[in-house]
This record gives structure tokens, sequence and C-alpha cells, in this order.
């Protein structure tokens, strides 16, 4: 049996914390920052956990992590 592949899309935008929850990194801070706000754009650093519903998803293209 071979071994399954992982997604290296989803490898390089997702990492599995040691209590197994998955971190991702916030959205909308890439370009056309001048409109936002400095509250909004502070309020977009760091990173945030996988909505629960999606878990599975992300596990799934993630076997091995």
């Amino acid at each position: 049996m071979p071994k399954m592949k992982t997604k290296r899309g989803a490898a390089k935008r997702f990492k599995v914390r040691p209590s197994g929850i998955i971190k991702r990194s916030q959205a909308f801070k890439r370009h056309i920052l001048t409109k936002k706000t400095t509250k909004n754009k502070r309020q977009l650093r760091g990173t945030v956990s996988v909505h629960p519903s999606d878990t599975t998803s992300v596990r799934a293209m993630l076997p091995y992590a």
C-alpha cells in the first residue's frame, strides 16, 4: 500500500498544535491596506484556530499531521 500524499498547499498554510487544534494565519492582510483602519490591521495580526466545521476537511488534506 503506498503512502498517502499530503496536499502541499495545505501543509504550507496550516500547522497542528500539540493539543490537536489546527492553526492558520489571518486573511485580508496582503494588499489594499490603505482603506483599512489601523485597528482592523492590528487585529488581523497573528494566528487563529480553524473553525471546527472546517477541521475535518483540513485533516483530510494533512494525513500525517
